[in-house]
């Protein structure tokens, strides 16, 4: 009988994340194309929809989700941006549009922000994930479970 997947199992797995969209899907994040993924359920290295899509899937398992808005990388939140003045941001913050900026928080933890608009007194940081608020699909294959 093949080892089916726990939560707290160990996984190796490919996997491809896409938005689709009415005519094609665009590809996010995929391992098809190289080395497998192995990750770790039950400790955040997964979104935990995404980790609950996988439980008691079994090794050789080829399966494709669609996840609705928000359900894998929360709603866009207008609370999740923020102006900041230019004189509070590090002198060498590359403040770009599209330009993604790592801010470390009180307990030293890193968080990425967008640079959304940039003007000579302040510029507008977006926090919400790129895939907040959209429909993704999750594709699958089970290579591996520890």
């Amino acid at each position: 009988m093949s080892e089916k997947i726990k939560p707290d199992s160990l996984v190796t797995l490919h996997y491809r994340i896409s938005v689709p969209h009415s005519e094609r899907s665009q590809v996010r994040v995929s391992t098809f194309e190289s080395k497998p993924a192995t990750l770790q359920l039950g400790r955040g290295e997964l979104s935990p929809a995404l980790e609950i899509c996988l439980i008691g899937l079994p090794v050789g398992h080829r399966e494709t989700f669609e996840m609705e808005p928000g359900d894998v990388f929360g709603e866009r939140s207008d609370n999740l941006i923020e102006r900041f003045a230019r004189a509070d941001l590090p002198d060498d913050v590359d403040l770009k549009p599209n330009t993604v900026v790592e801010f470390i928080g009180e307990d030293g933890s890193k968080f990425p922000g967008l640079v959304t608009e940039v003007d000579d007194a302040s510029a507008v940081i977006d926090f919400n994930h790129p895939l907040a608020g959209q429909a993704i699909t999750f594709e699958v294959e089970i290579i591996g479970v520890v």
